[in-house]
């Protein structure tokens, strides 16, 4: 069976597993930076172009699925979901992992390395974007519970605590933005200024990976107030 048949197969039933299996795709990419900045931080740039690879090829799934739900998403739906709204859920999900892969590509292209005083910050900065994309997940899992309920009852509230979490989440890392930030700004004079620009530009993207799981949320939560 091809990858196209068996998404239209999927749909036969409901759009949103199709919408969850891509969001599972676009969280590998986030989690798959996590390996990749593990290969920088020890020096292993074979390690490390496997990793971007990996995350690229996840990104290429993802980006593909994304076109397979567009295609094969009925024109009517007999859904308290109006198609429109999904087709741009999948894209705001999509982004995620688009964002993901540009942080790996412009680290290997440039062979970018991390501070040894900035190491630490900038791994738990990381990870504070993976766990946000972590809880994106969680509250997309959630939705075909929705839809069964009508988009009423406990579930509903439920899902309104993962996006309340979710939006914590991404604050957080806002904060954690605003201090490496500092941190770097400290270590600028130490520092050749061609790699300073691209630090801040590596910690502008991480925070964008945040906030675009985030919007998935935003998105969702536009679903649950219709």
């Amino acid at each position: 069976m091809s990858f196209g048949s068996s998404i239209a197969g999927l749909f036969g039933r409901s759009p949103i597993k199709p919408l969850q299996q891509h969001y599972d795709t676009v969280h590998e990419c986030a989690l798959g930076l996590g390996d990749f900045f593990d290969a920088i931080s020890s020096g292993d740039w074979d390690r490390a172009k496997a990793a971007r690879q990996r995350v690229a090829d996840l990104e290429n799934q993802a980006d593909e699925m994304k076109k397979q739900f567009r295609l094969n998403l009925p024109k009517s739906l007999f859904l308290p979901v109006p198609r429109s709204d999904l087709l741009e859920l999948v894209s705001v999900q999509d982004k995620v992992a688009n964002k993901a892969k540009d942080i790996a590509g412009l680290m290997l292209g440039r062979q970018m390395t991390i501070p040894a005083s900035l190491a630490t910050a900038m791994n738990d900065y990381l990870q504070g974007a993976i766990e946000t994309s972590a809880q994106a997940r969680k509250a997309i899992n959630e939705l075909d519970e929705l839809v069964e309920t009508g988009f009423s009852g406990r579930e509903i509230r439920l899902v309104e605590d993962l996006i309340e979490e979710l939006d914590r989440l991404e604050r957080a890392n806002d904060e954690q933005q605003i201090t490496i930030r500092s941190q770097l700004f400290e270590l600028e004079d130490k520092l050749p200024p061609v790699d300073v620009i691209f630090l801040y530009k590596i910690i502008d993207w991480i925070g964008d990976l945040a906030d675009r799981a985030q919007k998935v949320g935003g998105r969702l939560q536009l679903l649950l107030a219709r």
